[in-house]
């Protein structure tokens, strides 16, 4: 069942999504070779309770933390830890929270230091192809048009797309209906109607597109051990444009007072 968002429960989803935005800009103000994924963890639920807000993702399905810390080719829902980041290193941070009823999620991939020029064309082109996903995210198109723009934009730059791993949509749960894949045909799956709220978030392999799970039966990583990147917004469907919730506004502000 999709459930339709009213205008006044996106405003409630905006208020979810901009804490998850503003969670994800202090996490950038400490991505620093040395420092551990586990302590980005603890800065981001103390910021979050502070703000009002829960982890949406701590004891979900018994996830143990507050961030999905996923680092070098590991894929996504990497466990925080004591490992220090090392120069080089790229780590998908994924945020949730849950405020006033509803869920926001968004997520970035952060550059440790300096990485490799090929890395870095990585992460530009995934997080290229989330924008192009949303702005297929329009009234009247539908799902497989978003995953189509999302694997035509990756694809061609040679880069691979996770199959088994997808969107969802949003709302009182953090995993609603739709699915929302990284990769389609124009024109096919559920149509997209005003009020669908759904996260979009490309998954893109330097390498080849296969995953597997790790033993801690959360952490996915790449099959070939090349390095991944995951970029994520979660959107409002509207008629002739989609409405961003999320925000990468708060760590483009830090990531441009650190260059």
């Amino acid at each position: 069942m999709i459930y339709l968002k009213t205008d006044e429960e996106i405003e409630l989803l905006r208020e979810s999504n901009l804490l998850v935005g503003k969670t994800l800009g202090e996490v950038a103000k400490v991505i620093k070779p040395g420092v551990t994924t586990l302590e980005l963890d603890k800065i981001a639920e103390t910021f979050i309770r502070d703000n009002k807000g829960i982890p949406g993702f701590l004891d979900y399905d018994g996830f143990p933390n507050t961030l999905c810390t996923s680092v070098n080719d590991q894929v996504v829902h990497g466990i925080p830890n004591t490992t220090p980041l090392k120069e080089g290193d790229i780590v998908s941070v994924d945020c949730g929270v849950l405020m006033n009823g509803y869920y926001g999620d968004s997520a970035f991939t952060f550059a440790v230091g300096e990485i490799k020029p090929e890395v870095k064309a990585l992460l530009d082109a995934t997080k290229e192809s989330l924008y192009k996903g949303i702005a297929a995210a329009i009234e009247g198109n539908r799902i497989g048009d978003i995953g189509y723009a999302v694997q035509n934009h990756c694809e061609s730059q040679g880069y691979s797309v996770v199959r088994e791993m997808v969107g969802h949509g949003v709302g009182k749960g953090l995993h609603e209906a739709p699915e929302v894949p990284n990769y389609g045909r124009r024109g096919n799956g559920i149509k997209l109607r005003k009020g669908m709220v759904i996260a979009i978030e490309p998954m893109i392999n330097l390498g080849k597109r296969q995953i597997v799970l790790e033993d801690d039966q959360w952490t996915i990583r790449t099959f070939d051990r090349s390095v991944s990147a995951h970029f994520e917004h979660t959107i409002a469907v509207g008629k002739s444009k989609s409405d961003i919730l999320s925000s990468f506004k708060f760590v483009e502000e830090v990531l441009t007072l650190q260059s």
